[in-house]
């Protein structure tokens, strides 16, 4: 097992604004000195970085540039993450347009995992159908990114079409693609991390690490939140999981260098992989 850290724990998540007017221009990325982000994992002890395929649009016409950043640090790049809305079928086009980019960037800098993450909720709510159109395009996404190398992965996330437990298995039913577990995402959103992981273990793709304040939803570095996260791991070892492990902590108000270094801390105590 191999671990990783999420780059967005320096800066935290934008979008580009011309997705307001341009569907096929939308990415998300992390503000801040992307250098200085891998020398920070690679000090707080990780083995490899994922980050936004925003971050990586700068470094398009010189990729060479950024794996050298990368191998310099003694990294590798476990996961690229992206997104998109999904259920609106006019936008599709747009959208794919912006996914092989997106995918065609993420291959040429060596990544291993390509998560997908969103799912538009509409201002009406979700409809039955939105899971049924979420889960053929996600699977176009899939085979377009396996295609180029890649193991894709969907990511349920607080604030998207799949949230809650009722939403994952919905759009899960409609869709193959394989499963990015972020357990704090899933507890939040009203799930057990551990039922859905042994759910779909056939199906458990990449693994997001992270705690959680239960009072607060906030995210926590592991080992200080509510989760149980030895029971996480012993369902991830049980599903036969042998592949990146990345810890992302999104959000969280105190020093991220140590919060990196605390963590994977947690994970090495007691050879817990």
């Amino acid at each position: 097992m191999k671990f990783a850290y999420e780059a967005n724990a320096w800066g935290g998540v934008v979008g580009t604004p011309g997705s307001v007017t341009d569907v096929a221009s939308g990415f998300y990325f992390t503000p801040g000195d992307v250098h200085r982000t891998l020398g920070a994992i690679a000090a707080a002890g990780y083995g490899g970085v994922e980050l936004f395929d925003g971050n990586l649009l700068p470094f398009e016409d010189s990729i060479d540039d950024f794996v050298s950043a990368v191998e310099a640090n003694g990294l590798e790049v476990a996961g690229v993450y992206s997104g998109g809305h999904f259920i609106y079928p006019d936008a599709h086009e747009d959208e794919l347009a912006r996914f092989d980019r997106s995918i065609r960037i993420a291959s040429a800098v060596g990544a291993r995992h390509y998560v997908v993450g969103g799912g538009a909720v509409r201002s009406t709510g979700r409809r039955d159908e939105d899971f049924t159109v979420a889960g053929a395009f996600l699977d176009n996404v899939a085979e377009r990114a396996k295609a180029s190398g890649l193991v894709a992965s969907y990511h349920p996330h607080l604030g998207s079409l799949a949230q809650a437990p009722d939403q994952i298995d919905a759009l899960f039913a409609a869709t193959s693609i394989g499963l990015c577990i972020d357990v704090a995402h899933v507890a939040a959103g009203g799930g057990d991390p551990v039922a859905v992981i042994r759910r779909y273990a056939d199906r458990l793709a990449y693994v997001h690490l992270k705690d959680l304040d239960r009072m607060t939803n906030a995210f926590r570095p592991l080992g200080e939140g509510d989760l149980d996260l030895d029971a996480i791991v012993e369902a991830v070892i049980d599903a036969g999981y042998d592949d990146w492990i990345t810890v992302e902590l999104d959000g969280f108000q105190g020093d991220q260098d140590h919060a990196a270094a605390t963590s994977l801390q947690f994970l090495q105590r007691g050879k817990l992989f």
